[in-house]
């Protein structure tokens, strides 16, 4: 009798939970703050609706596409995702085929980093719905993080014959990055914030995009203009705040990057922003300070992932996230650890091989640091943080000719890089 009341306890409890349906939550800092308490008014009246009729699908739909723009607002995305995915389910329940839950779910699976589940379920919406552009968006994402760039651009090719808009334009832009074609990937994302309405996250995220792009090119006064446009458009957008600080840090002004940053941070919960303060605070010479906010983020970081362990709709991978937070701490037995965990989830993804190549060399294994290293080329990138890794990793691991030429070309345009791996790749480069 005990065992049983504990089983339908266990069972009320997870069916309560199940019915419960997420409050918008404050944004961090004054982010968009009219623009959060209209998500808010919107999200309690679609809860309402939901409340009162539980198989309100339309209103189910409209709670979720909010949650996920919510969470790329905020940064909050273990929240959100858990929310979205909620609300995906309950749909799903009633109508197993709905488009909008499909789509939704797939896109949740990618925001959690759960990649192959995200591109298994985008082939069996696509089957099913051939000719919507936001699928083969999915695809195209799905694919470029399993390393499959093929397909990638094959879906890109499908996605932008359908519909030619922001959403497609951002993909051929990463697509050509990542394949070598600076200029293009400029003229893609111009078209793509061309595309989208002025202030919306969304535009805001592709004119950002666009100024980062000028960083690899040397170009720094474009880069500039763009992140000022946006923050004219969208204040306080904690993206082209963190773009102004990138621009500082290169220009040594190290007091205004940090300030720059710890304003970004105050408005979102993207690690990126703390990352780049342990980044500014050791250039700045303040180690102390760096090394407290790198063990913050890898204490965060762990927590998360423990939750994760308990929580399936809340999991997210971050190992990637983690390998880089545990060299930043100089603990590389540890970031080998997570890089591989990243790279075995995806061993044809360029990001992954070059986050074990980048380990590897950290513990000076130059030989497996190569080995990696030509994994994360194959596609051609010129990004200049990749090129320059590439180059150390082949001068220690005494390929000369190959150093030399990534090393060139990593710092022929000036880029804004780390101010740390721009002295070394040019006393290496030096050395010829």
């Amino acid at each position: 009798m005990a065992s049983g009341f504990i089983i339908l306890k266990y069972k009320k409890d997870a069916d309560k939970k199940g019915a419960e349906l997420f409050q918008i939550i404050p944004r961090k800092g004054n982010l968009a703050a009219a623009e959060w308490k209209l998500c808010r008014n919107f999200s309690t009246n679609l809860i309402q609706k939901v409340k009162a009729d539980p198989s309100d699908v339309k209103s189910l739909n409209a709670l979720t596409a909010l949650y996920l723009q919510e969470a790329r607002t905020s940064g909050n995305f273990a929240y959100y995702d858990k929310a979205a995915l909620n609300c995906v389910d309950k749909v799903l329940k009633i109508d197993d085929k709905n488009f909008e839950a499909l789509t939704f779910k797939a896109t949740i699976f990618l925001s959690q980093h759960h990649f192959a589940d995200g591109l298994a379920l985008a082939k069996q919406i696509v089957e099913l719905y051939p000719y919507s552009a936001y699928v083969y968006g999915i695809l195209v994402d799905a694919n470029v993080e399993l390393g499959n760039y093929k397909d990638a651009i094959e879906a890109a090719d499908k996605m932008i014959s359908i519909r030619p808009d922001i959403r497609s334009y951002s993909r051929i832009s990463y697509l050509r990055e990542i394949h070598g074609d600076l200029v293009g990937a400029i003229d893609a994302m111009k078209l793509a914030v061309d595309a989208g309405q002025p202030g919306v996250e969304g535009t805001e995220w592709a004119r950002v995009q666009l100024g980062k792009l000028y960083e690899q090119t040397g170009e720094l006064k474009y880069a500039e203009m763009n992140y000022t446009i946006s923050l004219e458009n969208r204040p306080n957008y904690p993206y082209a705040i963190a773009g102004l600080a990138r621009l500082a840090v290169a220009a040594k002004d190290f007091k205004k990057g940090i300030e720059l940053y710890s304003k970004a941070d105050s408005s979102s919960n993207d690690y990126s922003f703390k990352e780049a303060l342990v980044d500014v605070y050791k250039e700045d010479g303040e180690i102390s300070k760096a090394n407290s906010i790198a063990n913050d983020i890898i204490d965060e970081m762990v927590k998360a992932t423990e939750l994760s362990g308990k929580d399936q709709t809340a999991g997210h991978y971050a190992d990637r996230e983690m390998a880089y937070a545990y060299l930043a701490v100089n603990k590389t037995d540890k970031a080998l650890e997570h890089a591989l965990l990243e790279y075995n989830r995806r061993p044809d993804n360029i990001d992954a091989n070059e986050t074990v190549a980048w380990a590897y060399y950290k513990k000076a294994d130059y030989t497996k640091a190569q080995e990696y290293i030509k994994i994360a080329l194959k596609t051609n990138c010129k990004n200049p943080t990749i090129l320059c890794r590439a180059g150390l990793i082949f001068f220690k691991a005494d390929d000369k000719i190959n150093a030399k030429n990534h090393l060139q070309e990593g710092l022929k345009n000036h880029p804004n890089i780390s101010t740390d791996l721009q002295t070394e790749a040019e006393k290496a480069l030096q050395s010829f």
